[in-house]
This record gives C-alpha cells, sequence and structure tokens, in this order.
C-alpha cells in the first residue's frame, strides 16, 4: 500500500505529525510527503518541521504563481509529477486549504483513489474559500476521515456511502497529545514576561475579517475594548500585517499598551500561550478545536463555524463582531460563569492510527 499525503499550509502539517511514525507501524504501508509550498513563509512552515523534528518531506514543489487559479494549476502541474513518479494506491488530502483540492482534483484525474481527512465539515457559508473547496473536495473523495458526529451526517445528507465514511477524531489532537510534554515546557511566558491566566491570546488572518478597512476598524475597535480589563497577546498573520499597513492602521494598535505584537509563533510556544490563556479570541478553525481540547474558553469572531462540536461540547462561542455579546462573554470568564467544556468523542490522540487502521483493511 503507496500512501500520498499532501500538505501545503502551518494548518495541513499539524494534522499529519504522527502520519509517517503510525504507517511505519504497519508492514507493507508505505507513506511519503509532499508539500505543495502553499505556505512559504518561514515562520508558516519550515519552522514545524524542524521544531517537531519531523523527516523533511519527500517531495516539495517550489511555487512561483500568487493568484489563486495559476497557483492551483502550477500545484496540480507538480502534483501531477510526483504522481507519475511515485504512483501512489491511495492520496490522503487535509482539510480545506488550495493544496487540499489541487491534490483532490490529480487524483480523480489520474484515478488514485482519494481519502479526505478532516471530510465533513461545512459552515455553510459559501462566501468562504475553504467551504467550497471542503464541498468540491468531498464530492470525488473515496474514503471519508471525519473529525466530529456532524461530519457524518453532513456527509449522509448529501447522499455518500455510509461505508465509506469513518469517525476517526481529530489528527490535530494527536499532535496536541504527541507534544504535550515539549508544549508545557516552553519558555514563551518567561519571554514575554507574563504570568498564566494574566493574559488573552488573540489570531486573526481570514479575509473577511481583515481584507477591508471596515472589517479591520471593527477589530481595532474589539482590541481596545479587551484590552481595558486584559493584556493581550497577537501574534500578527502575515496577511493581517500587511492589510493593517496597506490601510495605514498598525501604528493604531502598535500603540496599545496592552497589546503584545509578535511575529506567529512556533508550535510549541503557540501551543503554550493556548494552554495558560485566560482565553482566546480567533477566527481560525484549528484553534477552535485545539482550545476546546484544552478547555480554555474560546471566542470566535465569526458568524458561522464549521465544527459546531466546539460550540455543543467544548469551550467555543460563536460571537461574530457583536461588541455587547464579546463584553458580556469575557465578563462571564472573568466572573467564573462561562459554561462547562467537554471533549468530542475520539479526541483522544488516536485518531491516526485508526485512518491507517481503514486504509489497511483492519
Amino acid at each position: 500500500m503507496k500512501i500520498l499525503t499532501v500538505v501545503g499550509t502551518r494548518p495541513n502539517i499539524i494534522k499529519i505529525t504522527q502520519f509517517s511514525r503510525v504507517a511505519a507501524t504497519h508492514p507493507g504501508c508505505q507513506h511519503r510527503l509532499l508539500h505543495t509550498g502553499q505556505h512559504y513563509n518561514h515562520n508558516m512552515s519550515d519552522v514545524f518541521f524542524e521544531e517537531l523534528g519531523l523527516r523533511q518531506p519527500d517531495y516539495a514543489l517550489r511555487i512561483t504563481r500568487q493568484g489563486v487559479v495559476s497557483q492551483l494549476a502550477e500545484m496540480m502541474q507538480g502534483i501531477e509529477g510526483v504522481v507519475e513518479a511515485y504512483r501512489p494506491d491511495v492520496m490522503a488530502v487535509v482539510g480545506d486549504v488550495n493544496s487540499t483540492l489541487a491534490a483532490a482534483l490529480v487524483a480523480n484525474k489520474m484515478g488514485v483513489q482519494l481519502a479526505h481527512v478532516e471530510s465533513g465539515l461545512r459552515s455553510r457559508d459559501r462566501t468562504m474559500p475553504e467551504e467550497n473547496n471542503r464541498m468540491l473536495t468531498d464530492a470525488i473523495t473515496d474514503r471519508f476521515f471525519v473529525t466530529e458526529e456532524d461530519g457524518r451526517r453532513n456527509l449522509l445528507q448529501e447522499g455518500k456511502p455510509e461505508k465509506s465514511i469513518h469517525l476517526v477524531g481529530n489528527t490535530m489532537i494527536d499532535t496536541l497529545v504527541a507534544y504535550d510534554a515539549q508544549i508545557r515546557q516552553s519558555g514563551i511566558l518567561e519571554r514575554l514576561r507574563l504570568a498564566p491566566k494574566a493574559y488573552a491570546l488573540m489570531t486573526m488572518h481570514r479575509p473577511g475579517n481583515v481584507d477591508t478597512r471596515e472589517g479591520l476598524e471593527k477589530l481595532i475597535a474589539t482590541i481596545d475594548s479587551l484590552t481595558e480589563a486584559d493584556t493581550i497577546v497577537f501574534p500578527v498573520h502575515p496577511r493581517t500585517l500587511n492589510r493593517l499597513n496597506e490601510f495605514n492602521l498598525f501604528g493604531r494598535i502598535e500603540r496599545n499598551g496592552r497589546l503584545i505584537l509578535m511575529e506567529p509563533a512556533g508550535y510549541l510556544d503557540f501551543q503554550h500561550l493556548v494552554l495558560h490563556a485566560r482565553y482566546v479570541i480567533t477566527d481560525s478553525g484549528g484553534i477552535q478545536e485545539e482550545t476546546t481540547f484544552r478547555r480554555v474558553p474560546c471566542l470566535t469572531l465569526r458568524p458561522n463555524t464549521e465544527r459546531p462540536s466546539t460550540i455543543t461540547t467544548g469551550s467555543n462561542t460563536l460571537l461574530g463582531f457583536d461588541a455587547e455579546k464579546i463584553r458580556q462573554t469575557v465578563a462571564s470568564i472573568h466572573q467564573g460563569t462561562y459554561k462547562a467544556c467537554g471533549v468530542p468523542p475520539y479526541w483522544d490522540g488516536k485518531a491516526t492510527e485508526r485512518i491507517f487502521a481503514v486504509l489497511n483493511g483492519q
């Protein structure tokens, strides 16, 4: 069984850290990793291979195009060449980024069985590029690996065959479990001169929130409001930094004395910040899952989420940019009355084992 896993971004990498290790426990299973180069920033990609001690990708594409369509075409051509050389039995794609869709299309056109890890998630918001990538990938997937029950129900409602749907859990949690000791040993709080639970953590990068002046003005107003009560640590995504500079707004947040700005953190440092945050405020999908596993309150500034179990079971609350709801929710955290939080089934660090057991017919 020859398996080719395709990644292209920081979240992709975090979700496959255990693939090579688990593949090695299956005699007759050969696993290779292809990195499309979609995230070319060192802090957004290479650093994760280095600090987590991961084997470098077996294949690495050098994407030069920046436009979405041109980038997809270039990735597909590169992936095609790897498939011709390696001839995998299965191509595993992860999540919902452009690399996921590019690899899925190549697998479909070249007759390679397609396995989609994190399939079935739906936000019901077709303005999100990720939603379209998820739906298009699932439309041509052969094996569906699902993180939560809602994903399984979505796929069944869309007419996917039940025998091809496998509720395996969350491979992102596998990484948290595998590196928990190293995460706890991070010295990031000492370097930032912060105490546990004495700060909030923010991430913000989605186009709908940061690509317009109006969206950035809302973000700045939210930061100004939150820092009245809390110090905020804000690792600034390259996209967000570029837009703040483009609209000449970076100076406004830079002057905030209770806002700690930093470059995107490495995985271990960032997860240490999550673990010890009083709460996290974000528009990320994966962080909703990580905070749920850690039972850290998560305030998601989006109108929807494709991960409903993080709300119904976990520590996540969907708020959009409703200033009053944000204020009330933060107050409940300070008062100790925030909702009780649990962890969804199979988020136990063993999802990767379940995936490879299915792929190897066990």
